[in-house]
This record gives C-alpha cells, sequence and structure tokens, in this order.
C-alpha cells in the first residue's frame, strides 16, 4: 500500500511538472506578443498549436491523475519540440533556410530576444518540449514497469 502511494506521488509530480511547464511557456509566448509586442512568425505559430493544447490536456490528465497521458501528449510535444529545433537551426546556422522559407509578415530567422548568445524564443520553446517530452517518458517507462 505504502509503495502504491509513493508511486502515485511521483505520478502526480511528474504531471504537475509537465503542466506547470506547459502553462508557463504558454504564458511567456503571450507576453513576448502581446505585452512586448514581438508578433509571432510561422514557425511561432506552429509552436504554439502544438504547446496550447498541452496546457488543457496536461491539466485535465494533472488532476485526474491519468497515468495514461504520455500516449496523447508526447506526439504533440515531440512535433513541437522538432518545429523548435527547426527553428532555432533556422536562427543560428547563416544560410539554413528550413524546409519553407517563411514569406509572409516577420521572417523566422529574426531574433527578438538573444539573451547569453544562444537563448532565443524557439530555445525557450523547445526546453518547455524537452522538459515535458522526458516527463512524460518517464512516466510511461513507471507505468510499463508495474
Amino acid at each position: 500500500m505504502a509503495k502504491e502511494q509513493g508511486q502515485s506521488g511521483k505520478t502526480e509530480i511528474l504531471l504537475y511538472s509537465a503542466w506547470f511547464v506547459s502553462l508557463v511557456a504558454m504564458l511567456g509566448s503571450l507576453y513576448f506578443s502581446e505585452v512586448q509586442g514581438f508578433i509571432p512568425c510561422e514557425l511561432c505559430w506552429y509552436q504554439r498549436i502544438a504547446m496550447y493544447p498541452l496546457v488543457l490536456i496536461l491539466g485535465i490528465a494533472t488532476f485526474t491523475n491519468d497515468t495514461k497521458a504520455p500516449r496523447y501528449v508526447l506526439p504533440l510535444s515531440l512535433l513541437g519540440g522538432s518545429i523548435s529545433v527547426l527553428h532555432y537551426l533556422e536562427q543560428k546556422i547563416p544560410g539554413f533556410g528550413g524546409f519553407k522559407p517563411c514569406v509572409n509578415g516577420v521572417p523566422c530567422s529574426s531574433e527578438y530576444i538573444n539573451w547569453a548568445g544562444f537563448i532565443t524564443i524557439p530555445f525557450l520553446a523547445l526546453t518547455a518540449f524537452v522538459l515535458i517530452s522526458v516527463a512524460m517518458l518517464i512516466l510511461a517507462f513507471r507505468e510499463s514497469r508495474t
């Protein structure tokens, strides 16, 4: 019984952590666009499309203690992380044009922020997607062992 409660507590921590990261990422992106006035490029929108539903999905999974959350969270977080990698490469590697160049609005290669010489908005998004994915992979691994 004690082991089962310990497992449940660790599951809750993983779910709450992933949900908190998604919430901070969503609020951060809204801060950059709505408060700072940074206009999102096309790849930023795709990352938002992957992140914003995670706030709701992980919130529900957290409050219902749904141990099957990795099944429906990982596809979105891995897709969003892949887009973040592509976007970051487009910003940091000269001449890297990505698969489809941004033609309307803000170019995807522009950097609104560049903290410490490498932290850009896509890097922040990638960090969030990686943290969420790692939490879900740990949860999936733990659940497969029980």
